[in-house]
């Protein structure tokens, strides 16, 4: 019966050590964080940094006698689709292609569209030169817009094309 009677001790709670070292870390992350954004502010806002005013500014001093206007513009001319058979050995491929000219001026649209003959032939050309697996690829395709690029700045002057953008891109 003694071992009824008998209450055990009580179990004494540790106290968790590290409250103190928890809201240290707290304090300094704090103090890191602030700082870096300070810094921030200070290098991108502070008084060296330069409104975008001032930036437009001092591009037009760098460029006496451009008038905002007559700036080159690019323009956006989409061509025709291209329907041609690939240069597979059974000839049963065909390659539908409709594509944007980016250029860097609308003297340089007015130029593509006069030699819309010359610069569909090279096109025409050039894509009726390539096989399926020549084209199968992600990097393929970068490669034939380069090559287009090319063969167009050839024909409209050099750096007048800026770039191709496929629009439609289907082989069957």
């Amino acid at each position: 019966m003694a071992a009824k009677n008998e209450v055990a001790p009580p179990i004494e709670e540790e106290k968790k050590s590290g409250g103190k070292l928890k809201w240290i870390l707290v304090a300094v992350l704090l103090v890191l964080l602030g700082g870096g954004g300070f810094a921030a502010y200070w290098f991108l806002m502070g008084p060296g940094a330069s409104s975008p005013e001032q930036t437009a500014q001092e591009q037009e001093q760098r460029e006496p006698g451009a008038d905002p206007q007559q700036k080159m513009t690019p323009e956006i001319i989409t061509l025709p689709a291209f329907i041609v058979n690939l240069a597979d050995p059974l000839g049963r491929r065909f390659l539908r292609l409709t594509l944007d000219v980016e250029v860097v001026s609308k003297e340089a649209a007015g130029e593509l569209n006069r030699l819309d003959s010359r610069v569909r032939d090279a096109i025409i050309l050039l894509l009726s030169s390539k096989t399926y697996t020549d084209l199968a690829s992600m990097e393929s395709k970068i490669t034939l817009k380069n090559e287009i690029v090319d063969r167009l700045n050839q024909i409209v002057g050099t750096a007048r094309v800026s770039n191709v953008y496929f629009t439609e891109f289907v082989i069957q």
